[in-house]
């Protein structure tokens, strides 16, 4: 079981062929091949297109996008966040009532909140009307009702000392919170590493087999399902709360076995079926490993066996990625939380809305291994930054990809269409700087070359506003800095995020993709019939 709340608000694709338009022309120049990442229609077969060197790039892309009705549409929490249940530590509250991390959770609404992980299975509840009495220290009310009180006095006290004016001092509680969240860090590395954790005061384990040594089937957690799903029921204030689970990791054989047995018990006693995936058992030892295509394309996989166990007995039931990681231990060091770390977080972004996932949840938002968006000195870290602009640009409907690849000299080489992933979406609606039928790309160039795509058929001559989000520094690929359009992105000096500037591209013009980079381009008023209306 997961507790989820909500941030208030601050699909089989079936064989669509490309416009008339866009068709005749490929017809007449070039053979068409189709991304991985579009609607997936006709053969899937590789075409080879002429090995690059450099800059000197000859290989024209000719891109357009279905319009008419989108292939798929989620969730509008799609892009939702998790909690570690490690924050449960004294001064819990102190952590999400800092005003910077009220910000950055901001940015990212509407999104679900999860509060999960491995501590999980070491929480217990009490039913105690003040919990901090069987712990020795104050607890969640004492908090709740001193914490704007404490500030006051904290600001009052430095304004007698210093004699400034309140809105201009330093602020002491986020220091002091910083240096709590770098002692709890110490503490869950050493929990991680021994394998070894404490009792807080929650329960229901998950993680049986690896964390208690034993092991329940899927038949069996199916009936507790239902049992708990009654209990709900019978108790007015819960009659309507929604259900979610199993929350399997990834899907083996054993782990497929326990999840048919559950949908045949349980299938329809939850909301959403959930589970987590992780790529890698810690085999990423270098920023490039984040680029390999094998990597990036594991997670398609396991979404067709998932939807394929689902579907066997409940057609239709939502899917939910209730945790995504790049390594089962919370990440990895210097390469997660950093700008390489981005291209596995947007494709996987992409990849389960095109493949019908309903809603992920980015395990975690703050402060857990190394696979946060958040630091513990509570800074944005690339993938937050990637988050925030996928939060503000793309909306809920996906829409079909169409491209065309000219070429002047055919060579065997290396195939375009594994290294170059472009998804479409209906803006953002609730984005006022873009008129409803707007469509927004985003493009992933995993060459090492820049790539020049045309944008054909509706999408022909049409402004466009570029997002292109680059690392910021010397470190390169490693860096915990990011640029966009050339500008850092940092926190305005009042706590406040900093606007987020497009750079306008005149109509008509060629899109070039640097190498090795990622951005999102807002093509306006395409008048888009799937997009015009919610």
């Amino acid at each position: 079981m997961r507790v989820l709340g909500a941030f208030p608000e601050a699909m089989p694709s079936g064989n669509s062929r490309p416009p008339a338009s866009l068709a005749s022309v490929a017809l007449c120049l070039a053979l068409w091949f189709l991304l991985p990442l579009s609607s997936l229609a006709g053969d899937r077969r590789p075409l080879s297109v002429g090995r690059t060197s450099g800059w000197k790039e000859k290989t024209l892309i000719l891109l357009d996008v279905s319009t008419k009705n989108p292939v798929r549409t989620v969730n509008e929490n799609f892009l939702s966040l998790q909690l570690d249940p490690s924050i449960i530590h004294d001064g819990w509250l102190d952590f999400l009532s800092s005003k910077r991390l009220v910000t950055l959770a901001r940015g990212l609404s509407p999104a679900f909140l999860r509060f999960g992980g491995k501590r999980t299975d070491f929480l217990q509840f009490q039913n105690l009307r003040n919990p901090a009495k069987s712990r020795g220290g104050p607890g969640p009310d004492y908090y709740l009702k001193n914490y704007e009180d404490d500030i006051v006095r904290s600001d009052v006290a430095l304004d007698k000392q210093k004699g400034c004016k309140i809105a201009q001092h330093p602020d002491i509680m986020l220091e002091l919170q910083r240096e709590k969240a770098a002692q709890m860090h110490l503490v869950l590395l050493k929990e991680q590493f021994s394998n070894t954790y404490s009792n807080l005061i929650l329960t229901e384990p998950n993680n049986y087999r690896t964390m208690h040594g034993r092991a329940v089937n899927g038949s069996q957690l199916g009936k507790d399902y239902i049992q708990l799903k009654s209990l709900l029921q019978s108790i007015k204030i819960y009659s309507r709360a929604s259900l979610y689970g199993p929350n399997i990791g990834r899907p083996r054989k054993n782990v497929i076995a326990l999840l048919d047995g559950f949908m045949k018990v349980a299938g329809s006693a939850v909301d959403a079926v959930t589970w987590q995936h992780c790529y890698i058992d810690g085999r990423v030892v270098k920023a490039m490993d984040f680029l390999k295509t094998r990597l990036l394309d594991t997670l398609s996989d396991q979404i067709r066996k998932i939807q394929k166990v689902v579907n066997t007995y409940t057609p239709g039931k939502k899917i939910w990625l209730e945790g995504v990681l790049t390594t089962s231990a919370g990440g990895t060091n210097n390469l997660s939380d950093s700008y390489a770390a981005g291209f596995l977080w947007l494709n996987t972004l992409g990849m389960l809305a095109n493949q019908g996932i309903d809603v992920v949840i980015r395990h975690s938002f703050f402060d857990h291994g190394y696979n946060h968006l958040v630091d513990q000195n509570f800074n944005p870290l690339p993938d937050y930054w990637l988050s925030l602009l996928y939060k503000r640009l793309i909306g809920p409907k996906v829409l079909a990809v169409h491209v065309a690849g000219l070429q002047r000299k055919p060579r065997p080489g290396r195939v375009i269409r594994d290294k170059l992933r472009i998804y479409a979406h209906c803006t953002n609606h609730h984005n006022h700087n873009y008129v409803r039928g707007s469509i927004t790309l985003f493009i992933i160039n995993l060459h090492r070359s820049r790539k020049k795509i045309k944008l054909a058929g509706t999408l022909r001559d049409k402004l466009v506003h570029q997002y292109l989000l680059q690392p910021y520094g010397q470190e390169g690929l490693k860096s915990k800095s990011v640029q966009l359009n050339g500008q850092p992105l940092v926190m305005v000096d009042d706590g406040t995020l900093p606007e987020l500037k497009p750079r306008p591209l005149r109509a008509g013009r060629t899109l070039v993709i640097p190498p090795v980079t990622m951005g999102f381009y807002v093509v306006k008023n395409v008048n888009a019939l799937a997009c015009r209306y919610r």
